[in-house]
């Protein structure tokens, strides 16, 4: 009975549980964020830009 209170009572690692929590929202945050931004187009743009640019037109 006491191992059990010994691990219901132990807050070894749970600072990296903690930690691993926080990666997983920042991760999915980012992943937000850039889907919201949609980069493709941004990208497509830029490229069609400096295609103009180069090519004198």
């Amino acid at each position: 009975m006491s191992g059990l209170l010994r691990f219901l009572h132990d807050e070894e690692g749970a600072s990296a549980i903690e930690y691993a929590l926080i990666a997983g929202l920042m991760a999915a945050a980012i992943v937000g964020a850039l889907e919201a931004l949609d980069l493709t187009n941004i990208f497509e743009s830029i490229n069609t830009t400096i295609t103009t640019a180069l090519s004198g037109g």
